[in-house]
This record gives structure tokens, C-alpha cells and sequence, in this order.
């Protein structure tokens, strides 16, 4: 299997329309050549080990949306309530006094809510718990681990796992795109739209790259310095993209270090 962006890279400059003829004449012309860019397929058990952690995200996001839902349905009824505090046991007592002016509707809604709360938490715990006891043993997840600061079990199973083997990226900005972290700009003539994410790549990476960099919010963050200038010139999101980006580089020379043999070492 071919990588689609080297690929289309090794065409060098377009001259011609692009056509599924012209396609598969590159793709024949770079193969007996020697030339063709592979795509990296991960060995099975790296396969098994990154999709539970994409099970975990999309638990985590059905728990948030069930939250959001819970918060909404309270704000419609006059009833102020930070989303954080939705899921603690003494709102869960609150809302269920008799006395609180619910609707009848609203109260099954929000009970239903909770049910999937519920539900989600029986899988999502012993979910992340296997996770973590898992990256606390694995060389590869230690490394980045011991290495980065923010970049915690969770996060460092999802860089391990999308990542992997770094010998294929010759150079780190090529993490930050295969991340979708990377700024991609629309420019025509003398006309420049603003900049934005490009999103192009797994979005479990970008999560846990952002989770990790959203720690340098911290005073005690050893990049909090930088961090806190990026947001004095535009916003703490814009602040933690971009200690997104210095974490992706740095994980990808710590990982690239790393022999294959580390990084595909499985615990017992």
C-alpha cells in the first residue's frame, strides 16, 4: 500500500490533469523503480492496543455529550449548574429532591442521562485502568512517560500507538502533519486566507498531543513561560496548539531513538 502524501509528492510538479490513468502509471513507474512509499501498517498487537484506546475516546465523548445534554436540559429550566459539576454525587442527590421544579419530561430526560452515564462509566473504568497498567509496563510508553512533561499513560498510549516506529518520518514537522496539527493557508495571488488546522490524520493523536499540551498552563510546567506569551498574544487554545506541536517533535525524536525492538516490546 502506497502513502497517499508521499506519493503525490513524488509526482513533482502537475503538468497534466490528474486522472486515475495517470495515477496508476506513477504508481507503476515509482514500484519498479524501487521508489514507492509504503504505507506503515502496525504490527497486530499495536493494531489490538490502538483500538482500545480509540474505544476509550469515543466512550469519553458519549460520557461528555450525556453531560452537555444533562446541562442543557437544567439551563432550560432555570437551573444554574457548571457543566464540571454535572456528574458529582451531591448534584445527582439535588436534582432528584422532589421539591426542585422539573417538568415531568425533563426529569425522565435528565434520569435517562444519567442511566448512560452509568453505563459508559461500567466500561469506560476498567477500560482506562487496563490502559494504564498497560503504558506504565510498555518501553516505548515509559519512555515518552519519563521523558515529556504532561504526556501521562493515556497520552502516551496514543502517541505510541499512532506513532510508532519514527524511522519512516525523516524529519519531525512531518509528525506534527501526519497529526493534523499543522496550519494549512489558502493563498491565491495576493489574496491570503487566515490560517487553520488542516485535521488531516488520526484524531486520537490530536487529542492526547493537546491533552498533554494543555498542562503547560501549570506554573510548575517547565514550557509555562512560553506558553503563558502564546496566550498573552492570542488565547490559551492557540497556546496549547502550539506546545502541541513542540510535544509532537519531541516525541518523535524520543521514539525515533528508541530501537525497534523497544518499541514494539510487548509486557508480559
Amino acid at each position: 500500500m502506497a502513502e497517499p502524501a508521499e506519493t503525490q509528492a513524488a509526482r513533482g510538479r502537475k503538468r497534466r490533469a490528474k486522472t486515475d490513468r495517470s495515477d496508476c502509471r506513477l504508481l507503476r513507474d515509482l514500484l519498479l523503480s524501487g521508489q514507492l512509499p509504503e504505507s506503515w501498517v502496525p504490527p497486530a498487537p499495536v493494531l489490538e492496543w490502538r483500538e482500545r484506546i480509540r474505544l476509550y475516546k469515543t466512550l469519553l465523548d458519549q460520557r461528555t455529550q450525556w453531560t452537555q445534554r444533562i446541562h442543557a436540559e437544567l439551563y432550560q429550566h432555570g437551573v444554574a449548574l457548571p457543566e464540571a459539576a454535572v456528574r458529582s454525587e451531591a448534584t445527582r442527590r439535588a436534582l432528584a429532591d422532589p421539591a426542585l421544579r422539573l417538568s415531568a419530561a425533563g426529569r425522565e430526560r435528565i434520569e435517562a442521562s444519567y442511566a448512560m452515564i452509568d453505563a459508559t462509566d461500567a466500561r469506560l473504568l476498567p477500560l482506562r485502568a487496563k490502559l494504564a497498567r498497560f503504558a506504565a509496563h510498555q518501553p516505548a510508553c515509559m519512555a515518552l512517560i519519563k521523558t515529556h512533561y504532561g504526556v501521562g499513560p493515556l497520552s502516551s498510549l496514543a502517541i505510541w500507538t499512532e506513532l510508532g516506529d519514527c524511522q519512516r518520518f525523516s524529519r519531525s514537522m512531518q509528525v506534527v502533519r501526519h497529526a493534523g496539527i499543522d496550519v494549512t493557508v489558502d493563498s491565491s495571488d495576493r489574496h491570503r486566507a487566515g490560517g487553520y488546522l488542516s485535521r488531516q490524520g488520526p484524531a486520537v493523536l490530536r487529542w492526547a498531543l493537546y491533552e498533554a499540551a494543555k498542562t503547560s498552563s501549570r506554573r510548575s510546567a517547565p514550557d509555562h513561560h512560553y506558553y503563558a506569551q502564546v496566550k498573552a498574544r492570542h488565547d490559551g487554545k492557540l497556546a496549547a496548539l502550539s506546545m502541541a506541536r513542540k510535544i509532537a517533535r519531541r516525541c518523535y525524536h524520543t521514539l525515533r531513538g528508541l530501537p525497534p525492538e523497544i518499541v514494539y516490546a510487548m509486557p508480559d
